[in-house]
């Protein structure tokens, strides 16, 4: 009898039997006992070679961040660290560019590190349609929704970033402003991107307008020089707008900069509202109006879902978590 035999007989992952055998806290009371049970009923004797498969194989999660800048990212990372130091796991953390594949970097993971577990901040739905299937280790997709590709090891924990986007419009309609600029991701390339796209566009269609994309967006990888950069382009497309949505508070943050350093004023000339609630929006001059995630509810339910599945306890979840409208001071009723 090995180890693998307990964990076929119990019905629980290698890992799960693992961490049992190792009297390792994070293990849920109905798996210990089901598999302890095993254990007795087969007079199984841990030896040095399943404490080796755990120490080498089943003690870590993964933590796949596409692109460096975002902060929203940086502080669910922080915390996911603290909380799998707690659990005392081990995390492999990979940071990798915003136009790159992460789920061959999530398949190279695999071979070398054998994770437990997987989670993405960040993803292109394309790359997991072409190449998830090939991954087999519970994983979970953090911000984005996965609930469209039906894969059963993977799960999801999110924002309505639809409807997060269409109520930042709203906001700004509401104020009374029709010239609307709006900075954004690389649609093609980013889940969240695409569908804030969508919700703005659905935005500008309650109102009768239509969302040309050639004049009312400009693109840009989600960074303060990005969005500096995009907020400049965005002005000579559109030198008549006074308001703009970010789609995320770093594009904001460049773009507040952008917009000061061509004589303008926030709000009184262009009003700014962002998106994902970063602690450094609180801090401004002006104090920035945002759409806030929920970042620690995020980060808290993605790692007990990935668990979950890890033991074997459910299959995929996928939860929408709310959001809500922060007002600051970087938005104004329209000028006269």
């Amino acid at each position: 009898m090995t180890i693998k035999d307990i964990a076929r007989e119990s019905g629980y992952a290698v890992g799960t039997v693992s961490r049992v055998l190792n009297h390792h806290p994070h293990v849920s009371e109905k798996a210990r006992k089901k598999i302890m049970e095993t254990v007795e009923k087969y007079h199984f004797k841990l030896n040095s070679n399943a404490k080796h498969l755990k120490q080498q194989a089943n003690s870590g999660i993964a933590i796949i961040v596409k692109g460096s800048q975002n902060m929203l990212f940086a502080s669910i990372v922080e915390r996911l660290q603290r909380l799998l130091s707690q659990k005392k796991f081990a995390s492999f953390i990979y940071y990798i560019g915003e136009a790159e594949n992460e789920v061959e970097q999530a398949q190279r993971v695999s071979r070398e590190r054998h994770p437990l577990g997987i989670l993405f901040l960040g993803s292109d739905l394309a790359y997991f349609k072409a190449q998830f299937a090939r991954l087999t280790v519970p994983c979970v997709l953090v911000t984005n929704s996965a609930e469209e590709l039906g894969f059963s090891n993977l799960s999801s924990v999110s924002t309505d970033d639809e409807a997060g986007a269409f109520e930042a419009m709203e906001y700004l309609f509401r104020l009374g402003h029709r010239e609307i600029g709006v900075l954004g991701g690389y649609v093609d390339k980013s889940r969240a991107a695409h569908t804030r796209y969508q919700g703005c566009r659905k935005a500008f269609q309650a109102h009768g307008m239509r969302l040309q994309t050639d004049r009312h967006y400009c693109p840009a990888f989600f960074s303060m020089e990005e969005g500096y950069r995009a907020m400049n382009r965005l002005l000579d497309q559109m030198p008549e707008l006074t308001a703009v949505f970010a789609m995320a508070d770093v594009l904001a943050v460049g773009a507040i900069r952008g917009i000061r350093d061509r004589g303008l004023r926030v709000p009184e000339d262009i009003s700014v509202i962002g998106f994902d609630g970063i602690e450094l929006g609180k801090y401004l001059s002006p104090r920035l109006t945002t759409v806030r995630q929920e970042g620690e509810r995020i980060a808290d339910r993605s790692l007990e879902i990935l668990f979950s599945c890890i033991d074997g306890e459910q299959q995929a979840v996928h939860e929408l978590l709310p959001f809500e409208i922060v007002a600051g001071e970087s938005t104004a009723e329209r000028p006269h």
